[in-house]
């Protein structure tokens, strides 16, 4: 029996084996991965579906997003032709050439992590809602090339020089106080023991720093509870401004979206301000497509925002921001 189906299938392929090898060509051709992402366009997502709290909301916020497909030969190529598709190198968003996607992903889930906490908290305070911080992790998730330590990836900063550092803003002003090529104490968490390390104070781009990425995940108690349903491919902290207006207007009485159907992006860090991100022309190029009202912009990211606006002639306010307080208050004196 299998003597017969293998002489069927030798027969087969002598017979086509051209259509065959050409097959076979196409689907590489088509279905190859280069070491590029094309960016197409943007999108958003209603958070009324990433937040479990209860609303009364008219209106909606929703998340901006860059929509990007993994270059192949084809869309490589009609990446040259198409005036809205942008080419951007896979090496752009490594730290160095030894990192995998594998590393780029794990390192955005927990930037995401970070901002879903940042912004829980930043809506809590300013809410004036109960809010009892536990404790927090500063996760080192990956350490330069450049730098002189013996501090290992997965590791949990506890001190630097036997001072407690509570979030990213502290840790950066202390570390400026110090001269560079100090050598310093850093105390570490790793595999549930504390372990001493050393780093050097080393200086890039005329910051001081000691080569850690790190990113600060907190552990806390709310009231009323909050729960936060983000999707696996979903990650990255450009969301984490946004989530925090949407979740701090779910815990006041007042409605600040007033019906209108309200979109943007940036960063919060611990004590709510409002960061850089990137794709700001292919999130306010969603955010028009789904015909929001307004769209909010981190003020590093205003002036492209903007020239968008105007080069597509678009329709929408383009609101600067810098503090979360400050959409608050434009939402506000605005409805």
């Amino acid at each position: 029996m299998f003597n017969k189906i293998y002489e069927k299938i030798k027969k087969f392929i002598k017979e086509n084996y051209k259509e065959i090898l050409i097959y076979l060509v196409l689907l590489i051709v088509l279905t190859y991965h280069l070491p590029y992402y094309i960016f197409v366009g943007g999108g958003t997502i209603d958070l009324e579906k990433r937040i479990e709290l209860k609303s009364n909301e008219e209106g909606s916020y929703n998340l901006a997003y860059v929509k990007q497909i993994n270059a192949t030969i084809p869309t490589y190529l009609l990446s040259f032709i198409l005036p809205k598709w942008e080419l951007e190198k896979v090496s752009s968003y490594t730290v160095d050439d030894s990192e995998t996607l594998s590393d780029v992903n794990n390192r955005e889930r927990l930037y995401l992590e970070e901002a879903n906490s940042n912004a829980i908290i930043n809506a809590y305070k300013l809410a004036g809602k109960k809010i009892d911080i536990k404790s927090n992790d500063y996760k080192v998730i990956y350490v330069s090339e450049d730098s002189d330590t013996n501090i290992k990836i997965g590791d949990t900063l506890v001190s630097v020089n036997g001072v407690s550092l509570n979030n990213n803003t502290e840790y950066k002003e202390y570390l400026s106080t110090l001269k560079v090529g100090e050598k310093l104490d850093v105390k570490v968490k790793r595999n549930d023991k504390e372990v001493n390390c050393y780093a050097k104070l080393i200086e890039v781009d005329n910051e001081k720093v000691i080569g850690l990425y790190l990113v600060n995940i907190y552990d806390y108690e709310v009231e009323p509870e909050i729960e936060l349903k983000f999707k696996s491919n979903e990650s990255g902290p450009s969301g984490g401004f946004m989530l925090s207006l949407a979740i701090y207007d779910r815990l006041i009485s007042e409605d600040l979206t007033k019906g209108r159907k309200i979109v943007g992006t940036g960063t919060i860090d611990a004590v709510g301000n409002v960061g850089e991100i990137g794709g700001v022309k292919y999130k306010l190029m969603g955010a028009v497509h789904d015909k929001a009202d307004i769209f909010f912009v981190p003020k590093e990211n205003y002036q492209e925002a903007i020239d968008t606006k105007k080069k597509y002639n678009y329709k929408i306010n383009v609101v600067k921001v810098e503090k979360l307080e400050d959409a608050i208050k434009y939402l506000q004196e605005n409805n």
